[in-house]
């Protein structure tokens, strides 16, 4: 072996070891505030350079120093589990305005804003957000019928039938 050079039997073991569980274990214990939770964690399959990614969000926001201050710390906490010698890289930022709604306080992040969502079921829903329970959402649904004003309906719908959850932006 010459300098830092590992046997690629080590470097496959330690690259299999950083899962997006791992990850998530050591993001969630990286926060610098308490309002901040994390959106999701993936670990790309590389064996060579896995890129890790966190998306962070908070009850207000995220900010780039928020986001640079869990970089740092998730880096450390890898080092730290692994050795200097895991080659990686690592982004985390907030998820996109086109990112999924995925935690609860996303959803209470968006009370009022026009939703589109698609459930167990197959069907999909659009309506404005009114109100996240413990259970899930109050939604006014937009009913559209061809040559028909839209009409609006209360619905309430349990975090578990809903398979995807998107803001629609309007640009009115």
């Amino acid at each position: 072996m010459r300098g830092h050079e590992v046997p690629f039997f080590i470097f496959f073991k330690l690259t299999m070891a950083l899962t997006a569980q791992t990850i998530r274990a050591m993001a969630e214990g990286s926060l610098p505030e308490n309002d901040l939770f994390i959106v999701d964690v993936t670990v790309s399959d590389s064996p060579v350079r896995p890129k890790v990614t966190v998306l962070a969000d908070g009850e207000q926001g995220i900010t780039i120093d928020q986001c640079a201050t869990i970089s740092r710390r998730i880096s450390k906490k890898i080092e730290e589990a692994f050795g200097e010698e895991l080659s990686y890289t690592i982004e985390v930022s907030s998820p996109g305005v086109d990112f999924p709604l995925t935690q609860p306080k996303q959803f209470q992040r968006n009370v009022g804003r026009n939703l589109k969502l698609k459930l167990q079921d197959g069907t999909e829903k659009t309506g404005k957000l009114e109100e996240v329970t413990t259970e899930g959402i109050n939604l006014t649904e937009e009913i559209k019928q061809k040559g028909k004003k839209a009409t609006y309906v209360p619905v309430q719908i349990p975090f578990g039938e809903i398979v995807k959850a998107n803001v629609v932006i309007s640009f009115k």
